[in-house]
């Protein structure tokens, strides 16, 4: 659980989120009637504080302009609150590397003006970063550390905070009396202050001990009061916790009141774009599915989980560049300030030597154009080959894997000319069957053309150009079973193919066979000797305005697919689900992905039913 997101600087901003609504347009118009620039940036930076509940990107836009004002005017404090924004913004956003290093900045920062009270508040937001991420050591020290520089402070009105977050994360660190002591501690600096936020939050406290002593429906009773609290006071990020809360206790016995609970809480978290709280959800609705065997439901959620990881990834890779950007611009504020300082000594100077006022003040203005100049087109060339070097990597990447899928793909043709070869070789020339040139010259026509498809465009298989004709689906069928034929004699298994009538769709007729090779060859590699290996084709006519479709299927009873890899088999390139087969030919982790992104280019389906041990079937479904 999050628990509140810290109100990071002024605690004198708590009660609800509708108060702090009307101080933002308060704040916001009396920024026009402002001269200070000190007091400019104080009214910023709470601006941008303010605005997290109800818009994380205000917060982000507010605390660069407060920093930008703040560095220029030299104001230390301003900067670290701005600093302070900007890592709430990317805990937020569920950034944890970038947030962690705009904290441990704002922490250096504080340190050096001695401001202890935000220094506290600092090492509660690192605290609970770190138990996001699940480093519960880095966060049992860093809220010890913020407990014990806490308990210094004069005033008080930060430790609520401190205390509650501290309990609701790590509970075994307390014995039960003196959490009902500190809870009575949290309760007394909350009203002293008038903190309704924290006075609805710390329900969930007591909520819990009632849970702990096993009082069940006081606890929920008292848990679904804070949560209409906090919806009530727009208090999102306490709601969304007590949601996810709620509907891990009703998961076991109510099942319809635990999937609302977390339905209400994604439908937050989608709607104000907090993507931490969306992928903890779908991970719990993932599971919960996946407990009770519901594929459909279960699949919808791990594709909503591999979309919210790939986007976090992508943040994750962009939060280098943004960190550097602002450390490049720290450097260079500090180079300026430097150049400020001896420009004011070199103009005392020039007030004794009065002679030699106008060269010195000349040499100074010529060199500080030279030197922007120098700045300006040193960040140039660093932003080139940072985007070039970017360029190289993904091209190094994607040249790589394009050579493995080459490799992957053209086995199953050239074992099939290698095995017809060999059979030529070892049989007289009276002996050899016309049959077998065919296969060969199919065989290696099928290589020259994937070599060529593949070299002519790029590594996504699914977004390539399909070259659609009438298709015998029954007919591919045979040709694929007689094209492996060879691999499946090598361990006795019998390879029976349909005998039907034609059975035509509009295909890419070379890619479709890829899809059927691979599908047969897994069945070959991972079923033992002597074992059957069945390939059917199924028609489903027209009907209710739905077109008619043909269903594959390939059937084995081979070692089938563990549970744990079964949602990542259509994924490229993961070790963890790679086997070798069952004479020890090894596994590549690309075949099933090349045939998901055909499938799915033709419009179609592909899925697998398995039970390790016991086979599998994998179908492939195409509209006629």
């Amino acid at each position: 659980m999050r628990a509140i997101v810290p109100l990071v600087i002024l605690l004198l901003f708590s009660g609800t989120a509708h108060c702090q609504e009307d101080l933002v347009h308060s704040l916001q118009k009396a920024l026009p009637a402002i001269t200070d620039s000190a007091q400019y940036v104080d009214i910023l930076n709470k601006i941008s504080t303010l605005s997290y509940e109800q818009d994380a990107d205000s917060t982000m836009l507010y605390a660069r302009t407060a920093r930008e004002i703040a560095e220029r005017i030299d104001y230390p404090k301003g900067i670290a609150d701005a600093t302070t924004n900007l890592g709430i913004y990317f805990d937020i956003k569920g950034n944890s590397e970038l947030a962690l290093r705009y904290y441990g900045d704002a922490f250096n920062q504080y340190g050096a003006i001695r401001d202890s009270s935000n220094l506290v508040q600092v090492l509660m937001n690192i605290a609970m970063v770190y138990n996001t991420n699940g480093n519960i050591e880095k966060a049992l020290s860093h809220f010890k550390r913020a407990m014990n520089l806490g308990a210094t402070l004069r005033h008080d009105s930060i430790m609520s905070l401190v205390i509650y977050n501290y309990i609701l994360q790590y509970p075994q660190q307390f014995s039960p009396d003196s959490v009902d002591q500190y809870i009575h501690k949290i309760i007394n600096i909350a009203e002293k202050y008038h903190d309704i936020r924290v006075l609805l939050a710390v329900k969930q406290l007591q909520a819990n001990r009632l849970l702990e002593k096993k009082d069940t429906a006081n606890g929920i009773r008292l848990l679904e009061s804070a949560l209409s609290g906090g919806l009530r006071e727009n208090l999102n990020f306490m709601s969304l916790d007590l949601l996810i809360e709620l509907a891990d206790l009703y998961a076991g016995k109510d099942s319809v009141k635990a999937v609302n609970f977390y339905l209400q809480g994604l439908n937050i978290s989608k709607t104000k774009n907090y993507k931490s709280y969306e992928l903890s959800i779908d991970n719990r609705l993932y599971n919960f599915y996946l407990a009770r065997n519901d594929q459909q439901k279960a699949y919808e959620y791990s594709a909503a989980l591999l979309e919210l990881y790939r986007t976090k990834q992508d943040l994750e890779n962009q939060s280098g560049i943004d960190y550097i950007s602002y450390a490049l611009k720290d450097q260079q504020l500090e180079i300026i300030r430097e150049e400020k300082v001896y420009a004011n000594r070199l103009l005392l100077l020039v007030g004794i030597a009065c002679l030699l006022a106008g060269a010195i003040i000349y040499l100074l203005w010529r060199n500080k154009k030279r030197d922007a100049r120098v700045h300006a087109t040193l960040e140039k060339q660093y932003q080139q080959l940072t985007t070039i070097s970017t360029a190289l990597e993904a091209g190094n990447k994607n040249y790589a894997r394009l050579i493995r899928v080459v490799a992957h793909d053209l086995r199953n043709p050239i074992g099939a000319i290698n095995a017809f070869t060999s059979m030529m070789l070892e049989s007289p020339p009276a002996t050899w069957e016309k049959e077998w040139i065919a296969l060969i010259d199919q065989a290696s026509k099928g290589c020259l053309q994937l070599i060529t498809d593949l070299l002519e465009t790029d590594f996504d298989i699914g977004n390539q150009p399909l070259q659609k004709e009438s298709t015998d689906v029954i007919a591919l069928l045979q040709e694929s079973a007689q094209l492996l034929a060879y691999r499946a004699e090598e361990k006795k298994q019998a390879l029976i193919s349909p005998k039907a009538p034609p059975s035509f769709i509009v295909a890419d007729k070379r890619k479709l066979s890829r899809v059927i090779d691979n599908l047969v060859g897994n069945a070959i590699k991972f079923s033992p000797e002597g074992a059957t290996i069945e390939i059917m084709a199924e028609e489903t006519p027209a009907a209710n305005n739905k077109p008619g479709t043909v269903t594959i299927s390939v059937r084995d009873n081979g070692m089938g697919i563990p549970p744990e890899i079964a949602a990542r088999i259509f994924e490229p390139f993961e070790s963890n689900i790679k086997r070798k087969g069952t004479s020890g030919e090894p596994s590549f982790g690309l075949g099933l992905y090349i045939c998901k992104q055909i499938v799915e280019a033709h419009g179609g389906r592909i899925w697998f039913e398995s039970q390790a041990g016991k086979g599998s079937t994998f179908y492939v479904s195409l509209q006629q």
